[in-house]
Formats: C-alpha cells, structure tokens, sequence
C-alpha cells in the first residue's frame, strides 16, 4: 500500500529539514494510525534509506540526467524510498516498489515528475539485471564510506584506528538493526523467572555472557510494553555494554552517589537496584524534560531512593565532597552507537568533536570535586574515539597524579584487551560501541 511508503517519505523530509530521525517517525507514526504491519515497514523504510542516503544518491547519481544534489528535495527523498526497497528489501516485489513510488509522485504533487521517477527506477532495474553494481572509488577512504553509507571524515578515522578489515566490520555493524537486551530488576524477580515468565508468552529470551543482569530478546517481538513483567517493573530496556558500568562504580547500601547527565535513566535506576534501594541516587541532568523520563522508568521499576535535580553539571559547588561515588555517562558523539541512530552518521561532523572533549574534559573536573577523599568516579562514553576515551584519562591523570585508575575485573579486562580501560567495538563485542575507567580518588 502507498501509506507506509508515504510516511517514510514524510520522515525522510523532515529528517532532511532537521528533524531527528526517531523524533520525525515518532510523530508521523502518530499521525498515520498505520496497522502494525504498515508501522513495521514504515520504519524499516525510513531508517533504511537515512542509514544508506550516500548508498542511494550515488545510484541516483548513476540512474538520473540530474545528480542527486540538484533534485528537487521531494522528488530525491521519494526515489530514495524506491531505491531502498529496489536495492534492499528483498521480499517486495519490483513492481510494486516502482509502482508505489510512481503514483505517490501523482497522488502528491509531483505529477510532472512521475515520470521521472519511473524512468529512474526502470534504469536502475536494467543496471542491476545486467549485473552491474556501484563502482568503488580506488581510495580506501572513499570506497569504505560508498560501500556502508559513512561520511567520508568518519571512514578516514576508522582506518586510522583499525585495519582495513575490522574498519569494514565497523562500518558494517553500524547498518545492523540493533537487538534488544533487557535488564532484569533484581530487586523484583531474577534471570530464571523473567525467562520463564517470557517462555510462557511464547518468547525464547536468551542470557548474555557479558551482562549477568541481561537478557536478550529475538527480533520482531512487537509492543514491548505488554511483554510479562513491564507494568510490574520487573526489567527494563538497556543495551548490554551500558549494564556494565554501573558495577564499575560497586555502589553499596547506605551511600550517596551522583550520576550526573543521568537521563534517561538507566544507569541511575542500574545504581539503586545494585545498592538495594537503599541509600540516595542523586540523578542530575540539564534538561527537566528528560528527567521525567528518569522518575517515569524509576516509579515502574519501584525504586525510591532516586532524588531528581535539574541542574549544569559543570557547575556544582554545593555538592563538592559530597559523594561517596560519582557516575559521569558524558555527552559524546555517540559513534558507538549509530546502529542505533540512523541518523547519527550525518548529523555528527568532524568539527564537532574539539567541543564535545572540551566539554567532557570540563565535565570529569567537576565530577571530581564531587567525590569524597578515597571516593570512586566511573567515566564512561558510547562512542570509540580515542580523543574522548583514553586520551581523555590520560589527561586526567596526569592533572590529577594522586588519583588512580582501578584494575577491571579480569572478565572485563579480557573483553577490552586492557588492564584498566573498558572500551568495547560493535564487531567485535556484538554490542554498543562504549568506554568507561574507574578512577579512585586519594584518602588524604
């Protein structure tokens, strides 16, 4: 049918204005009051094409008179509709892709452009029943961003980071539909009852090595809030990299610890169910909005010991010494984790990065003061850059020469290859992109 095809169009649109990707679906999936079948495609479309928008105008490139750039907007986000579903959907059939997209030209305003859109897509059917298929540029760099649909700036880091085959597997993790992990509130049930619970419903949930509170779920379990267990708060949703941070910090009953740019959530609800709900989260963030999402998911899981507090967290004075643990889940670039947001590859640039490591540099400082003498401070990111990660300690330390960074359990040393740095990769770990250090602060 032509309505989920057009709400991917919509989102395509606004995702082009500006818009966030899973901000602009949100809201079209609102307006649209599709089946679940239609969602279901909807999103799979609108995703698809943002994640392979280099990908899809390089064949616009090939199969128009006029480059993808010079398009009329609407025009170039509706072929992109079609060229995904040509290219990548493999269960729908030709025809109706091309013919779709053919007549929501007709149906939309763009009448005198349906032609266009069929020469197009007919092209492109003739390119690809030949065999042919988009010519790699000879530079690694290019090639590596044209073959995953990554920005040029990003690939020319990857293969500065990595080999030319884990560069590959990097770039194409970050095209992977992410699955779903769930962490178990064990304040309320345990592994071995949510999975039965979950096996009952008719869902085969597996555990995850890595996360000892984790349970994976297979694709395409729809609604998750009617899964057993939501409304009594038994688990939440949090990737698996993301549980391990908060036993870094080894929160115990009975203390005070700041997690500062807490929403939405995870890591402070993770802290209270590790100290028993017993003791104060002090959960800080900037924004009050995203802070009901963090008193949203704490009232589910039961927890109470979650204390709320909009505030800068670069500017803290009143709780210097304060705490006997401090969490720091920085602002990042989030490069761990563009399997996660389409959109993430073309909203980031290279320009961003200087501000974002002056901004967690400012950030780590505060959250020092904060701690008390003989006190722990987790730093943790979801991106891979070495500027925002290692680089970004090792300035720390050396800032700071009587604070120490704390050896990792030997499971997770193993995982990272590193005695006192976490930093897990997608392909390697099948998992978000993430780093984090315990830092201990002196006694005297």
């Amino acid at each position: 049918g032509l309505a989920p095809r057009f709400s991917a169009w919509q989102v395509l649109q606004a995702v082009a204005k500006g818009a966030y990707a899973d901000v602009a679906l949100e809201r079209e999936l609102r307006r649209a009051n599709l089946s679940a079948r239609d969602r279901s495609m909807a999103t799979a479309l609108a995703y698809g094409c943002v994640r392979q928008r280099r990908r899809l105008d390089a064949w616009l490139d090939r199969c128009g008179r006029i480059p993808a750039e010079r398009q009329p907007a609407p025009l170039r986000w509706l072929l992109h509709v079609g060229l995904y579903q040509l290219l990548h959907a493999e269960r729908i059939p030709v025809a109706a892709a091309v013919n779709t997209t053919v007549e929501l030209a007709k149906v939309h305003g763009l009448a005198r452009l349906a032609p266009v859109a069929n020469a197009v897509l007919r092209n492109l059917l003739r390119r690809r029943q030949a065999g042919e298929d988009l010519q790699e540029p000879s530079d690694p760099v290019e090639a590596l961003g044209l073959r995953h649909s990554l920005p040029t700036w990003l690939c020319r880091d990857l293969l500065c980071w990595l080999c030319r085959e884990e560069a590959d597997a990097f770039a194409s993790h970050c095209n992977r539909t992410p699955g779903i992990d769930l962490r178990v509130n064990r304040l309320k049930t345990n592994l071995a009852q949510l999975r039965q619970a979950l096996a009952a419903a008719g869902i085969c949930a597996t555990e995850i090595p890595m996360a000892v509170a984790g349970l994976q779920l297979p694709c395409g379990v729809g609604s998750l809030q009617v899964l057993p267990g939501y409304s009594e708060g038994a688990w939440c949703v949090q990737d698996r990299a993301a549980q391990l941070v908060a036993p870094l910090l080894d929160p115990q009953p009975g203390e005070r610890v700041v997690d500062l740019c807490a929403a939405p959530g995870g890591k402070s609800t993770h802290l209270a169910e590790l100290m028993g709900d017993r003791g104060e989260v002090l959960a800080i963030d900037r924004s009050a909005a995203r802070l009901r999402r963090v008193r949203e998911n704490a009232v589910r899981l039961g927890l109470g010991s979650i204390v709320l507090r909009v505030g800068d967290a670069t500017l803290l004075p009143d709780l210097h010494g304060s705490a006997d643990r401090v969490l720091l889940d920085a602002p990042c670039s989030g490069l761990g984790t563009l399997a996660r947001h389409a959109d993430g590859r073309w909203r980031l640039r290279e320009a961003d990065i200087p501000g974002l490591v002056a901004l967690q540099e400012r950030l780590l400082e505060e959250a020092a003061q904060l701690v008390k003498p003989g006190g722990r401070l987790v730093y943790a990111t979801c991106t891979v850059h070495p500027a925002e990660n290692g680089e970004q300690v090792l300035r720390f330390l050396a800032h700071h020469s009587h604070w120490r960074a704390l050896a990792l359990p030997r499971a997770l040393a193993w995982l990272s290859g590193h005695a006192t740095q976490l930093q897990l990769w997608p392909q390697r770990h099948d998992c978000d992109g993430f780093f984090a250090v315990a830092l201990q602060k002196p006694l005297d």
